[in-house]
């Protein structure tokens, strides 16, 4: 059921669920998160049974603010410090220390483990509250709120079509964001970026005040983390991305025989008949991030059988987009 996230009584009722032991979705500011209470092994075990994800893939789990993290992570180095001060709340994961016997099940056994403060209204509110409940839920593991390696939901009707009425769904309205977190590691001595966001390279080394590494430059393995997989964010249909110049001879080429294929693309693309859909690609990469994930799940939803995508420029600023889109290729 979907319920007003606003509203004092859908908060209260969402906590007595979470404190049950069962799930909630809930909005923040990247996209909708399926929610358990992350201390406790069984209701973290009900996520990974509803999503289908394996349960060594580990989850985020979401703290109120950063003194929270303390009950998860056994130190916070000096630089997740600053990046905290900087981002949280926000959309910035870091991967830190575990600390012994806290969320073992949502870091997938791991000794670390994901956390995020989320910046949407409605997450912080349930956050507060849970923190406040009795016995208190000190965070939240909250993966995106759809089936294992699917599109992420950004909507509460997302979320309703992935899991059924059942599931209480906190209403806060389109996700400003649009896509996952940015993920650093800060268990290595030098800050690693395992998954690209809306921040980018630049604004996290300014103020991490040291050059971000990249996972392949590093000696050792990085820990796993939520959505680094090399396949993931698909739609049903067949993702292939393509320069706009092959788009559109391929289109020439179909004619009014082309099956039903689903383009996005910044540059203006003609197509002949009913067959192709066709949504115009964003200039702003910001603006481009908040609507991928709906677009892709529009197209599905006209159950195109191919959709042909534009690659976005090669800016810093697009890298959490090009990201989502080489993963959703992928599949």
């Amino acid at each position: 059921m979907i319920l007003p996230g606003d509203h004092p009584d859908s908060i209260a009722r969402a906590v007595a669920t979470l404190a049950a032991g069962e799930l909630v979705a809930l909005p923040t500011e990247t996209v909708y998160g399926l929610a358990a209470d992350a201390g406790r092994d069984d209701a973290v075990a009900k996520i990974f049974a509803a999503k289908g994800r394996p349960s060594d893939h580990p989850l985020i789990v979401h703290v109120p603010d950063a003194p929270s993290a303390t009950h998860f992570a056994s130190s916070v180095p000096p630089v997740a410090q600053r990046l905290m001060d900087a981002f949280w709340p926000g959309p910035l994961t870091l991967i830190l220390p575990r600390r012994a016997q806290a969320g073992a099940a949502a870091a997938g056994g791991q000794a670390t483990i994901g956390l995020r403060c989320p910046a949407h209204p409605v997450a912080h509110a349930l956050l507060l509250a849970c923190a406040q409940a009795s016995p208190p839920i000190l965070g939240l593991a909250a993966p995106s709120a759809n089936r294992f390696g699917r599109v992420s939901p950004t909507m509460p009707a997302h979320v309703e079509s992935e899991f059924g009425a059942s599931l209480l769904i906190l209403d806060g309205g389109a996700c400003p964001v649009g896509i996952e977190s940015s993920i650093v590691d800060c268990t290595r001595g030098v800050p690693v970026l395992l998954r690209p966001g809306v921040l980018t390279r630049e604004q996290i080394e300014s103020a991490c005040g040291e050059r971000l590494r990249d996972p392949l430059d590093m000696p050792d393995a990085a820990p796993r983390a939520s959505g680094t997989l090399a396949s993931h964010y698909a739609p049903t249909a067949k993702v292939r991305l393509m320069p706009a110049g092959m788009l559109q001879t391929a289109l020439d080429v179909l004619g009014a025989d082309a099956p039903r294929i689903g383009v996005y693309a910044r540059t203006a693309i003609r197509a002949r008949g009913d067959s192709v859909r066709v949504r115009r690609m964003p200039d702003d990469a910001a603006e481009t991030a908040r609507q991928l994930f709906a677009v892709l799940r529009e197209f599905d939803d006209q159950q195109v059988r191919l959709i042909w995508v534009e690659p976005p420029p090669d800016e810093p600023a697009w890298d959490g987009v090009r990201d989502r889109l080489r993963r959703a290729a992928a599949g």
